[in-house]
């Protein structure tokens, strides 16, 4: 694949999960991985395993994602790589009875905190005239998940963002897409009943949950220079389930 050695990469919502496990395949690819998490403790326990720079951040603050890239850049050099990650599923409620607050801290997690990511590294990879951001987004942006409101328009904006910044960047040599997996056993099925688990299972036609290692590699292409002509893109991931 090549592309990824000596570059850094910044991962957000890298303490666990599939974060983490990007975080760890582009590591293994040679690349300097500064982890992003808003959990200070288990952030700084998975950057000290992996060898790679910790930021406690909450990606929702402009601020505080400004700060955090200014000292990623001071300790592993201008970032390169982005993978916006950082993402809550929310609890699973019919719209009409969804409280209000928990919509909207979906909405600034999931898709605001990818914008305010992507706004902070584009200035250095404009004039650097070089870059690679990979969106995390989900089948629910494609598809839309009953009792998931809010997760399903944020992962649809995600989409959406990521197909505007790719034509706003054609001209330049950053790419940017997004991946959208289909249900991954981490630890955010701890925030979702048993009934939309079993549920989203059901609508996977290889009968089985994605494993974040088989995510991490899509990833890891899309962060790499094998990507030169695709920008804007939306990469399936999904054991057969997206349709389109």
């Amino acid at each position: 694949m090549g592309g990824l050695d000596g570059k850094m990469a910044v991962v957000t919502g890298g303490a666990r999960g599939l974060g983490l496990a990007i975080a760890q395949r582009l590591a293994a690819g040679g690349a300097r991985v500064a982890l992003w998490d808003r959990d200070a403790a288990a952030v700084a326990t998975a950057a000290k395993a992996l060898g790679a720079h910790a930021e406690a951040v909450d990606v929702t603050d402009a601020a505080a994602v400004g700060e955090a890239l200014a000292r990623s850049e001071a300790a592993l050099g201008h970032c390169a790589i982005l993978v916006a990650n950082a993402g809550i599923t929310g609890p699973n409620h019919r719209l009409e009875d969804y409280p209000v607050e928990a919509w909207r801290q979906v909405i600034e997690v999931d898709l605001i905190g990818v914008y305010l990511c992507c706004r902070a590294v584009l200035p250095g990879m404009r004039a650097r005239n070089a870059g690679r951001i990979v969106n995390i987004a989900s089948i629910a942006g494609k598809d839309g998940n009953p009792m998931a409101s809010a997760y399903s328009a944020a992962k649809a904006g995600v989409i959406g963002l990521t197909k505007s910044l790719g034509k706003e960047l054609a001209e330049t040599g950053v790419r940017v897409n997004c991946v959208t997996p289909a249900a991954v056993e981490t630890e955010l099925f701890a925030q979702m009943t048993e009934a939309q688990i079993a549920w989203m299972k059901s609508k996977i036609p290889l009968g089985r949950f994605g494993l974040p290692g088989e995510v991490a590699e899509m990833v890891a292409f899309c962060a790499s220079d094998a990507v030169s002509f695709t920008t804007g893109a939306v990469f399936d991931v999904s054991g057969g389930r997206a349709v389109y």
